[in-house]
């Protein structure tokens, strides 16, 4: 059984504290879908991936031989998630989740973007 995207945005949303989600495709930065209010999701999915552009530059000019697993960014009121999920090509798709750092659950929060219970179909 799969969920729609939409569902598991729902889903992600349900997360205590969490405010936005949004589910990037890498190559081209633009929002697959989103859900939630308080940021602008479709500047969130571009800026984001150019962090996750800079992050790759960077580990190539170090020369690390590895791949990034999520990123956290916490600023004063808000926690930003991002997974990557790279597929062997180097595309993919990041969920991106903003989460009310007065209510936080950091740990759900990346547990749920680490394993999707379902095959998502888009």
């Amino acid at each position: 059984m799969s969920t729609t995207l939409d569902q598991t945005l729902a889903a992600a949303l349900e997360i205590d504290g969490a405010t936005a989600v949004a589910l990037v495709d890498y190559e081209s930065g633009m929002s697959l879908g989103h859900q939630g209010t308080g940021i602008d999701l479709d500047v969130a999915a571009a800026g984001n991936t150019e962090v996750i552009r800079a992050k790759l530059r960077t580990m190539a000019a170090l020369g690390l031989d590895d791949r990034i697993e999520d990123i956290l960014i916490t600023l004063g009121q808000q926690y930003h998630l991002i997974r990557l999920l790279q597929g062997a090509d180097g595309t993919g798709l990041f969920p991106y989740l903003g989460v009310d750092t007065s209510r936080p659950n950091r740990a759900g929060a990346r547990r749920l973007l680490t394993t999707p219970a379902r095959p998502l179909t888009i």
